[in-house]
Parts: structure tokens; sequence; C-alpha cells
């Protein structure tokens, strides 16, 4: 995987995180690293590996995906570094889950859940996309994550077809994370609609569910290591193409339906 710049949101911890952790170890990582976070206080982690490496420049970013100035600044850090290259790689990460079934269901529940995992991710790609755009214009061989992508980190809770009575996203505790859900179905369909209107440019979306996996907004125990899930979804964003633009796969990159 050959990689010149990556933004990824919400790297403070879980997937995130390790996703900044796995780049770093790849054989020839990224020259730029763009890592957001919303706290200061939980950036330890991040910045231990920001020292540790030489070769790559990790930019820490302070951006919550719910302020518009935050994400705007962002973007003109990341513009700053890369110039007209552009930036390679947007992963739309940042995510949130309070768990809430429907009768206990509340307005401000299901508002927290769309601003940051909905809307977040849509408005981080439009003050992004003249970065992606810039660095799709200097390679025109195919859609791929090395030209021009934007990989956003979906859930199968989010599959309305896969939310059956045979399936386990059917057990209390999916039922139970309402607000998640709907705002992850939502997602899926922002990013479908994206991906057509910006087909011409070159630049690959696609939404991704890593699987069941221990990290940070879910404890499945006995599932696969957060660093097996994440080593998995690597070997499989190397393989995207134009065949998976504006589609719902898997770590495998098996289409998940929505």
């Amino acid at each position: 995987m050959e990689l010149e710049s990556v933004m990824i949101t919400g790297t403070n911890r879980g997937i995130g995180l390790e996703f900044v952790k796995q780049l770093m170890q790849l054989p020839k990582p990224p020259r730029f690293i763009f890592a957001t976070y919303r706290d200061e206080s939980t950036t330890q982690a991040l910045k231990e590996i920001r020292d540790a490496f030489k070769n790559t420049q990790v930019v820490l970013i302070k951006m919550d995906v719910t302020k518009a100035n935050e994400i705007e600044e962002a973007r003109k850090i990341v513009e700053s570094k890369v110039g007209e290259k552009g930036l390679n790689l947007l992963i739309n990460n940042a995510g949130v889950l309070k768990m809430q079934g429907f009768s206990e269901i509340t307005e401000e529940n299901l508002l927290f859940h769309f601003s940051t995992n909905t809307i977040g991710p849509v408005i981080v790609l439009k003050e992004i996309l003249p970065l992606l755009k810039k660095s799709a214009d200097r390679n025109i061989n195919g859609m791929k994550i090395s030209r021009a992508a934007v990989v956003n980190i979906a859930s199968g809770g989010g599959s309305i077809a896969g939310l059956t009575e045979q399936s386990n996203l059917f057990s209390r505790r999916f039922l139970d994370a309402m607000g998640y859900r709907i705002s992850k179905a939502a997602l899926n369909m922002a990013m479908r609609l994206i991906a057509v209107t910006i087909k011409g440019h070159g630049i690959l979306v696609v939404n991704i569910w890593a699987g069941r996996m221990e990290h940070s907004l879910a404890s499945n125990k006995g599932e696969r290591t957060l660093s097996d899930g994440i080593s998995e979804m690597l070997k499989t964003l190397q393989q995207l193409n134009d065949s998976q633009h504006g589609a719902f796969v898997d770590q495998h990159g098996k289409p998940v339906p929505f």
C-alpha cells in the first residue's frame, strides 16, 4: 500500500488509534498522517506515536466533526502540508454510541447520533473534497485508495436488510442501539448519494464494516482483537477499486446488504 497522505477522524482511541498505529508500521508508511481528536486530555497515545516515528509526520488536529469551524480549520492545516498534491485518503471514523431502545428513546439521543455519525462525515468530506480532487487529478488510472478515496467506518447495525429475526443484529443489545443504528443507516444512503454525485472526479467512496471486534464503542468479548480487525481492513483497502464505488462492504470486501 502506497499512500502519500491520510486523514483519520476520531483517532484518540479504538479503531482510529489502531489505524494510525498500523499505518505507521507499513513497509512504506504515509508521508503525512493527519489524526484528529476532540479532547486534548486523551491524546497521550497519539503523541507517543508521533514522537516515535521520524519518517512520517503525524499531525495532531483538534477537530469535533459536529463543529463546522473546527472542520474548516482542520482543512487549512491539511492543505498547508499537502499543497498541490492534495490528500490521498480520508477515513471517516469518528463516531458515538449511547444505548437507548425505543421505549426510552429521546429526541436528544437521536440528534446526538445523527450529528456525529451522519452529518459529521458528510460535512467533513464536503470540506476536504477539494484536496481529494487534487490528488485524484494527479493520477488517472482508475479508482483506488492510493489515488484518492474516502472510507467511511460503517456498521452492520445500519443494514435494514440485515435486521431479520434470524440475524444476530436482531438481538436485544442491538435493538437498544436505536439512535446509533438509524444514524449508520442514514450514513449508508448519504455516501451512496455522494458517490454518484462525484463519480466523475475519480474519488473512490466506500463504506466498510469492520465486523464484530473489541473496540471502544462496543465490548464484543470473544470476537477478533482490534489489531486483527484493522489489519484485515487495511488488506481490503488495498484491493478496493471502481467496482466498490458507493458500496457497503465488510472487512473482507464482500458486499453487505443495505
